[in-house]
């Protein structure tokens, strides 16, 4: 199957492709399969007990990682172990991550941020460090989903219109959003995964 990346995802490398786990022959098919997948994840994380422990912890995201794409692709939940056109050096993924999660745990202790920019945050930096493979924005996404749920608030909308996995107005804006956020502006993204969010 020949999988076509929208922009801003970084293609998969020969090996990581060969761990499909299902036999699938369309690009729809595998949009489909992994969406039911995470549909799945989002159940069990709501529900599980382990992962609001450590959500914000190397294991955690891993662990969410893996119950995302278990059933999709066989190095769910494992680093990517090549460079890509994104993201920090691989040999540097769990030195990021460590970093990126004792500063969500500082923030949150001493209320550096409202708890929608901390979430925003966490999501921001995750998705340039790219950990994995594939998913990494919506590993990050759930990841700040899940951390405004535990502290019992809605979670965000990214654009309230579609999933973002495809091309679409809303990626574009998601896209542009997170290059402004790169910049240490975060305005723009926080707008935009609030729109239309519940009070």
């Amino acid at each position: 199957m020949e999988i076509k990346y929208p922009e801003g995802v970084t293609p998969l490398n020969p090996d990581a492709a060969k761990g499909l786990i299902p036999r699938l022959t369309l690009q729809s098919e595998l949009n489909e399969f992994e969406q039911t997948n995470i549909q799945i994840a989002v159940v069990w994380a709501s529900k599980s007990r382990k992962l609001k422990r450590e959500l914000v912890s190397i294991e955690g995201i891993k662990f969410l990682h893996k119950k995302m794409f278990d059933l999709t692709w066989r190095w769910a939940g494992k680093f990517r172990q090549h460079e890509t056109n994104f993201g920090v050096s691989w040999h540097e993924i769990p030195e990021e991550l460590k970093k990126l999660c004792d500063d969500v745990i500082y923030w949150e202790q001493h209320k550096t941020f409202q708890p929608i920019e901390t979430a925003i945050r966490f999501h921001h930096r995750l998705v340039s460090i790219h950990p994995f493979p594939n998913g990494n924005g919506r590993v990050s996404r759930l990841t700040a989903d899940m951390y405004l749920e535990y502290l019992k608030q809605p979670p965000l909308s990214w654009g309230a219109r579609d999933t973002l996995v495809g091309d679409s107005i809303d990626r574009k804006e998601y896209l542009a959003a997170l290059r402004q956020a790169d910049t240490g502006e975060f305005e723009r993204l926080i707008r935009f995964a609030t729109a239309g969010r519940a009070a």
